[in-house]
């Protein structure tokens, strides 16, 4: 099929690319010259393990091709929206300044029959609206929410653990379905779920799994504030109410919180978005759950001061991790990077490192010191502060670092370490929700 993808930022450079894998014709089209360029040479504008290879492969196909003319989407059949939808300056609701951009900007190119589908994540209620503009010039606008986690994302791509379509009622939805059917033979073919609902419910899909994610990690880390005052170890609370079949042990790994650019603005856009519908009081929860989350970024920053001897003023602070998560360059609403800023706002002297986001946390953060060398950023650290949970620190010799620091007191951000290790190579533990 020809296939047009409007925005190739992070979920849209992975479908577009993705989407030509399974052997369709795709065209992406991007304002920013920089990702056009980049994308066109066949390099990745972000870190993204397996992307490089997969575009490296789809650009040798020639079935990838990127504009930033939109009337280089004429001729396809079906038109994805995968732009951004940050949270709004001013409230805690979406931006759908470039949701409403790119469907206005597909329009003059759409043909009767085309398919326009939604990938973005939008408060519910935005697709009959944009519906009305797609609509009149014949086409049919459709919700196909993604569902991709950073770090996996071209695998949840090429095989998703399920695929929704929200479609409008008759003959119109049903064709549109038929439509996606065959942009995602593939996956199809292979038994992953297919979903059809309504429009108002793929919209809300999104948002409730984000929600839920949410209300798990900071359920967690809610009994990691209980544990620190009663002297219980949250690891072990976890591993015991983990083994119930209907609570899981999955995201029950208490430490810094979420972060990245889905889950926090997510949650605030879906109470926004239900205090507009006059059911605000159904979601009320979650500003707790965003309030447990943030709480544990300025924990942090007091056992930080704790593991120094109370004051971080003049005390050089090593942080390992800039990215909100793992395998991933993403330092948006880091909880990492807010940490460091933090601590440098007390006055410590910090030096952050990361394997793939140095580059993306110097532009948000340039006051702090960064490299790109883990040796540098521990040698004669008075603190070690491990807050994002790449494997290569999970597995550091606390005895190797143990000769480049000034003092062996290390705060575990995300319970990752082997505290029994550290503690044996003379080190002092601090985790948050262990005693």
């Amino acid at each position: 099929m020809r296939i047009s993808v409007v925005g190739l930022g992070y979920l849209g450079a992975v479908h577009a690319t993705s989407m030509a894998s399974l052997g369709h014709d795709v065209v992406g089209v991007e304002v920013d010259p920089a990702k056009v360029e980049a994308l066109a040479l066949g390099k990745a504008p972000f870190y993204e393990p397996g992307f490089d290879e997969l575009l490296t492969r789809v650009q040798a196909s020639g079935r990838l091709a990127v504009a930033a003319d939109p009337s280089a989407v004429a001729g396809c059949a079906v038109h994805f929206v995968c732009v951004g939808t940050p949270q709004r300056a001013d409230s805690l609701a979406a931006d759908l300044r470039f949701v409403d951009a790119a469907v206005a900007s597909l329009v003059p190119h759409l043909a009767p029959g085309d398919v326009v589908v939604g990938k973005s994540t939008v408060p519910v209620g935005t697709a009959a609206r944009l519906a009305e503009q797609v609509e009149a010039v014949g086409a049919t606008l459709v919700w196909n929410p993604e569902f991709l986690r950073e770090g996996h994302a071209v695998d949840d791509t090429l095989h998703p653990d399920r695929i929704v379509y929200g479609v409008p009622a008759g003959a119109a939805g049903q064709r549109a379905a038929a439509v996606l059917d065959e942009v995602y033979a593939a996956p199809l073919a292979d038994g992953v779920p297919r979903i059809v609902t309504d429009l108002p419910t793929a919209e809300l899909v999104k948002v409730a799994a984000n929600s839920f994610l949410a209300t798990k990690i900071s359920f967690i880390n809610a009994m990691a504030e209980l544990c620190e005052v009663a002297g219980g170890d949250v690891t072990q609370l976890a591993d015991a109410i983990g083994h119930d079949v209907r609570i899981g042990r999955r995201f029950l790994n208490a430490g810094l919180g979420f972060g990245g650019g889905c889950l926090p603005k997510d949650i605030r856009a879906f109470m926004a978005r239900a205090d507009e519908l006059g059911a605000g009081e159904a979601v009320a929860f979650l500003a707790e759950v965003d309030g447990i989350n943030n709480r544990r970024r300025r924990r942090t920053v007091e056992l930080a001061a704790e593991v120094v001897g109370g004051d971080l003023a003049g005390r050089r602070v090593a942080v390992l991790g800039a990215a909100f998560k793992p395998e991933s360059d993403d330092v948006r609403d880091s909880p990492a990077l807010d940490v460091a800023e933090r601590l440098a706002a007390a006055g410590a002297l910090v030096v952050v490192t990361d394997p793939q986001a140095v580059g993306t946390a110097r532009a948000r953060a340039p006051q702090l010191t960064y490299t790109h060398d883990v040796t540098e950023a521990l040698d004669g650290a008075e603190a070690v502060l491990v807050l994002t949970e790449w494997r290569q620190y999970r597995e550091l010799d606390p005895e190797q670092v143990g000769r480049l620091v000034a003092r062996r007191a290390v705060l575990d951000g995300r319970n990752a370490l082997d505290r029994a290790a550290w503690e044996s190579a003379g080190w002092t533990y601090r985790a948050l929700g262990r005693s």
